[in-house]
């Protein structure tokens, strides 16, 4: 695994503020076959996380941008013109927008202010749900094809989105 200097992986699955801030910074995996998964949230803004997103994931490279609701206007159809061409970017780098099924479900987003390409992921479901049967990664009605294959990713995916 590859990481900038000075950065130290993260040693347990994120389930704090403070573990979704740190991957903000970086990339929760870094496969050859796949891109890692960012964060844009508190103390990370979309431009940041989307920038990083494509410089460390040239060639088309398959990788993952969570929007948290506070950044998650660039996912507007009424974006600013940079927004919408930032975003545009992240689509053509092979950039899969997420949004967290969650902030859809309590109204701090709503799907008719974003854009298409946007996927919504639920986090772990409630504990003693059969929702997620045992030894499972993805829900039944889940597209696999548009989240992470990395268990690392989509663990930190789900925990971010729980």
């Amino acid at each position: 695994m590859s990481h900038s200097k000075g950065f130290r992986p993260w040693p347990t699955l994120a389930s704090s503020v403070l573990a979704v801030l740190a991957l903000c910074a970086a990339p929760a995996v870094n496969a050859q076959s796949e891109g890692g998964l960012y964060i844009a949230g508190e103390g990370f803004g979309f431009d940041a996380a989307a920038e990083r997103a494509l410089a460390q994931n040239p060639g088309g490279r398959r990788f993952f941008l969570l929007s948290l609701p506070a950044q998650a206007a660039a996912l507007s159809p009424r974006a600013t013109p940079a927004q919408v061409a930032l975003r545009e970017r992240v689509i053509a780098g092979n950039g899969v927008l997420l949004v967290c099924q969650r902030d859809l479900d309590n109204g701090r987003l709503r799907s008719a202010d974003l854009v298409d390409a946007v996927v919504a992921v639920r986090g772990w479901p409630a504990k003693g749900s059969a929702q997620l049967p045992h030894g499972e990664r993805y829900f039944a009605d889940e597209n696999r094809a548009v989240l992470p294959s990395a268990n690392e990713a989509l663990r930190t995916l789900r925990a971010t989105c729980s």
